[in-house]
């Protein structure tokens, strides 16, 4: 079995109150970008790291298993380099008794995504590179984590 390396990649922020969010973090000197529809902003940090915010509305979308219409939450990204390396990650972590939060998907942004809790319950995303032929809009709900955790 070949090894996956995944590589910390991104924070992503649940919030309240976008307007709000994006102004606290411009008067620390970041430089924002946000989307047509307000839903998620971004902003690359040194290092090519990468903060992103989405309203909880937004993150009930893609992540089947979301809170709700609730903020605070937050999941630490981690990037791999392939679409197969999402499934098969996730899959290897549920093996070894990891509960599964959201089940691999093609998510709208073109990535292939999953989110797997970590031993204290924190979300944690897998990631692949984003591909234009893997893009959609409207967003639409990610499936149900499976009974696998």
């Amino acid at each position: 079995m070949r090894e996956i390396a995944a590589a910390f990649s991104h924070l992503n922020l649940i919030v309240r109150d976008m307007n709000a969010t994006v102004a606290f973090y411009q008067r620390l000197g970041l430089t924002i970008q946000t989307s047509p529809d307000g839903a998620h902003s971004s902003a690359d940090l040194p290092g090519g790291m990468q903060i992103e915010w989405d309203t909880a509305e937004f993150a009930a979308i893609w992540d089947s298993s979301s809170r709700g219409p609730v903020a605070g939450g937050s999941v630490i990204c981690f990037a791999v380099s392939a679409r197969t390396d999402v499934d098969d990650l996730y899959a290897r972590l549920i093996a070894a008794g990891y509960r599964g939060h959201q089940r691999p998907y093609d998510a709208c942004w073109g990535s292939r995504f999953a989110i797997i809790d970590d031993p204290d319950g924190m979300a944690v995303g897998l990631m692949s590179p984003q591909e234009d032929e893997h893009k959609y809009w409207p967003p639409r709900q990610a499936p149900s984590a499976d009974a696998d955790g």
